[in-house]
């Protein structure tokens, strides 16, 4: 049938029966990356079992309050009070706000449950990641307030941005002319952007200090305050104030008010709320993405208001952005946000719990590789949410940035949310002397809640030993962007689930990182710029080659690859339980002597990810006796095996003190290397594990998945081994002789191909260089040999591209299919036919995702109404 963009064709032919054989399960842990940009709302999952923004829950230790100050500039009204999308950045999404109404307006955007929240607010983060310790329980509103000086006198000169070339891109900047002893009427090359009232800067002057503008006699004159000597050519400009000269204008105007500023209004924190954007969620969209070269920057809307000057800035991370987008202010520490920012809960955490950030600068080389990215909120994990890091420009901020990272095991225990109690913690060189120790670590959504008897919140290990502790060899961080700088002092590892404040990570499983000591109770932990940035933890990537991605395009087209130090090449760094996972059940530190083990996983009753974790120090195997049997327990060889694995070792007294704290019952197990071999001709045995564990006189049934060969007979071997020690190892085999009878079936031709909802792009916004995404699910099913799904435009009218009545749109559409197996397939043009994906053997209900793609670039015109085409998706095969 046709349809709309989701319309489908299924071309049938016969398939011949095919050969039943027995099918290995898929893997018990199989990795599944999600890039950010593909994420939707619909990707959260709630903790199960709790909803810690609705529950009313009143924290058990520390209440956080917060007065939310709102100040706006004479250039720059509060974005959510304008008409909806109609500022040059497309905002605000909403319907405007009235100005009085503003300061309670965020108040509950970020604290109150709605459907314009998703119902997600700043207690419901800070309950999750404190177990229900640490929440904030109120927000009092303050302000409007108007600022003193413009935006761009706060922004221009702000963090990371003066000093660089251009200045800092202030309209006013000129120079004096002439020299001038004792006066205070100042003639200057152009006074057209000073005003009365302004306070300036010059470069020398007598008196030293700023100046106030008085007057302004004409277009090249300016009258200070008080007489002044100053020589010809000396700069003078209105912009170069420090970082903190909003914080200080805006807590006199509230004090003025209030009288309370210095005591925050009896309120833990402030929250100062600036009109406008926070620049780190604007200089790159609006900059270097927006436009192809700075020079392509232009007056109108995004240059400088000054004509004479460039209208490009220097920007924190990069060498330009627009001038308009550089005039925004960075959120910081203090507390200050603008109305995109959607990292309160990042700055509410240095503000609070005085951690630092643990981020790089990934525009700029030499490239040093991210810390801990995705994971952790301290570093680009606060930009997590749907749509990703080029979608956090929204006002209000709806979608990334929206949903920031957990923090790490290293910061709940530094911040006091997790007790040393409910952590495994080891010494490196005290693991050498006790043996292995084997640990059940739950998610870390709940790793701060209560644990069951015998489950752990994570797993710390400490390099003890002489200094330094950290043995990794000596590396470049200037020559090799993947050096880590050294100088850590213990692992953690801790469990991942994508559920809560962690929907937005890309992935689940095993977090193996190094860290820089934060003990619990401490102020602050250790930190230090050993990565060439301030880094504190140092995640290990289980897979560390470039992620070869496209971040972005130029307006003419050209890709810009996502560098080596992009904070989305840790997508992939989660550890995997099992094989054929497509990532690892094991790290080595062989320079540390420690070996990390992902030795099972399994969910709970209630719904939480749950890992049996493996940490050793191979120069040790402990006192503890090791051993091994291995029986046939089940199975005929023909289909599957399944072995009785004992261990037949046994306890031994260890000293508690070799370790941080006792950890005697995490001491008693033992872990396997497990092998699997097939004698008959053709066939074959597989594990879906090749490690299993055991408590010291206990079993654990090991199955072998057998795929029939032509032999008439066959014999499964199972081997495993102590990885405490190699030299105990035992094997066993179960064997079947078959003699082939017949029995059978037949199995009737069928393609079949169904489709969901038709996908919708939503509203497309002129005059905004932006890529649209939509999707639809859809089912396939074939007995064929092999089938290809493909896509094509069978219309004859700009084939390929979406149409309205008689417009086109500029962009080719694009699409692209995903199912489990095929995870990473990119956008290609529709245009006349697209193979989207194939299949190698029969399927039933595989469930696929038809994604589609329209770029919409800066001056590309677009029609009122709607642009749609009617596709033709056809399923074949040529294998029947």
């Amino acid at each position: 049938m046709r349809g709309t963009l989701a319309a489908v064709v299924a071309a049938f032919a016969l398939v011949a029966p095919a050969a039943a054989h027995a099918a290995v399960p898929p893997p018990i842990d199989p990795q599944q990356v999600q890039d950010q940009q593909d994420m939707t709302f619909q990707d959260y999952k709630p903790v199960p079992g709790v909803d810690w923004a609705t529950n009313g829950a009143v924290p058990s230790v520390r209440k956080v309050t917060i007065a939310l100050v709102a100040f706006d500039f004479e250039d720059q009204p509060f974005v959510i009070t304008q008409k909806k999308q109609s500022d040059p950045f497309g905002n605000p999404q909403i319907d405007p706000v009235k100005r009085e109404d503003v300061p309670k307006f965020y108040a509950d955007f970020y604290n109150t449950p709605s459907p314009l929240n998703q119902g997600h607010t700043i207690n419901g983060y800070w309950m999750e990641q404190s177990g229900g310790r640490v929440g904030v329980t109120d927000v009092k509103t303050y302000g409007p307030y108007r600022m003193p000086k413009r935006l761009y006198q706060y922004g221009l000169s702000d963090i990371g941005q003066s000093g660089k070339p251009t200045g800092n891109g202030c309209p006013a900047a000129t120079t004096v002319v002439g020299a001038h002893t004792a006066t205070q009427t100042i003639a200057v090359e152009d006074s057209a952007f000073f005003y009365v009232g302004d306070v300036i800067q010059f470069g020398a002057v007598t008196p030293t200090g700023n100046k106030t503008v008085t007057a302004i006699p004409d277009a090249t004159h300016i009258t200070v305050s008080v007489p002044i000597t100053v020589a010809a050519g000396t700069a003078v400009q209105d912009c170069n104030f420090s970082s903190n000269q909003f914080n200080q204008d805006a807590t006199a105007l509230w004090n003025a008010d209030t009288g309370c500023a210095a005591t925050n209004c009896g309120q833990t924190v402030h929250l100062y709320m600036y009109a406008g954007y926070d620049e780190t969620s604007v200089w790159q969209e609006f900059g270097e993405i927006m436009f192809q070269n700075k020079e392509d920057v232009p007056h109108e809307v995004w240059g400088n208001p000054n004509p004479k000057k460039p209208n490009w800035v220097a920007s924190r991370y990069v060498d330009w952005t627009s001038w308009f987008a550089g005039e925004q202010q960075w959120g910081e520490s203090s507390i200050r946000q603008g109305e995109s920012s959607g990292t309160i809960t990042h700055e509410i955490s240095h503000n609070i719990f005085s951690v630092g950030d643990n981020n790089n600068n990934p525009y700029v080389t030499p490239y040093r590789r991210v810390g801990s990215g995705t994971w952790d909120m301290m570093d680009r994990g606060s930009f997590n949410g749907p749509g990703g890091p080029h979608n956090r420009w929204q006002v209000p901020a709806l979608y990334g940035g929206s949903m920031g990272a957990e923090h790490t095991l290293r910061s709940k225990v530094g911040m006091g949310f997790v007790p040393n109690s409910s952590v495994l913690r080891l010494n490196r060189n005290g693991l050498a002397q006790t043996g292995l120790a084997v640990a059940d670590v739950i998610a870390r959504a709940a790793n701060a809640e209560p644990l069951p008897t015998g489950v752990r919140a994570g797993v710390q290990v400490f390099l003890d030993g002489p200094a330094p502790v950290d043995k990794t060899p000596a590396c470049n961080i200037n020559a090799d962007p993947l050096c880590d700088g050294g100088t850590w002092t213990n692992y953690s590892l801790e469990t991942v689930q994508r559920v809560g404040y962690g929907s937005f990570g890309a992935d689940q499983g095993v977090l193996i990182a190094k860290n820089k000591a934060w003990a619990a109770g401490a102020t602050r932990g250790t930190e230090g710029s050993s990565c060439g940035y301030n880094c504190f933890t140092w995640v290990q990537d289980a897979h560390p080659e470039d992620m070869n991605t496209v971040d972005y395009y130029k307006p003419n087209g050209t890709p810009v690859m996502r560098t080596v130090a992009d904070y989305r090449q840790l997508n992939d760094a989660l550890f995997h339980a099992g094989t054929n996972s497509g990532s690892s059940y094991e790290f080595t530190d062989a320079a540390n002597d420690l070996k990390f083990y992902v030795v099972d996983k399994y969910k709970d009753a209630r719904g939480l990810d749950h890992y049996i974790l493996g940490i050793q120090n191979p120069k040790g195997a402990g006192p503890q006796t090791r051993g091994v049997q291995v029986a046939t327990a089940s199975g005929d060889a023909l289909s599957t095996c399944t072995f009785k694995v004992t261990n037949t070792g046994a306890a031994a007294t260890t000293d508690p003190a070799l370790h941080p704290q006792d950890e005697t019952a995490s001491l008693d197990s033992d872990i396997y290397r497990l092998s699997a071999s097939a004698s008959g001709t053709g066939w074959k045995a597989e594990l879906r594990n090749a490690l299993a564990t055991a408590k010291f006189g206990e079993s654990v049934d090991v199955p072998v998945y057998i795929t029939k060969g032509t032999g008439a007979s066959n014999t499964v071997t199972l081997t495993a081994t102590s990885v405490s020690d190699p030299s105990k190892t035992a094997t066993a085999t179960c064997a079947a002789t078959q003699t082939d009878g017949t029995v059978g079936g037949t199995v009737p031709a069928t393609l079949s191909l169904t489709l969901g909802a038709p996908a919708d792009f939503g509203a497309f916004q002129p005059g905004v260089a932006r890529d649209y995404f939509a999707s639809t699910p859809a089912k396939v099913t074939s007995t064929a040999g092999e089938a290809l799904l493909s896509v094509a435009d069978a219309s004859s009218v700009s084939t390929g591209y979406l149409v309205n009545g008689a417009h086109a749109l500029k962009q080719p559409l694009q699409s692209r299919a995903r199912n489990t197996a095929n995870t990473g397939t990119a956008y290609n043009n529709v245009g006349s036919g697209l193979n989207l994906l194939t299949w190698s053997e029969p399927v039933a209900n595989d469930e696929v995702s038809l994604d589609f793609k329209q770029t919409i670039g800066l001056n590309d015109p677009l029609r009122t109404g709607a642009y749609a085409k009617t596709l033709t998706f056809t399923l074949s095969t040529t294998n029947p």
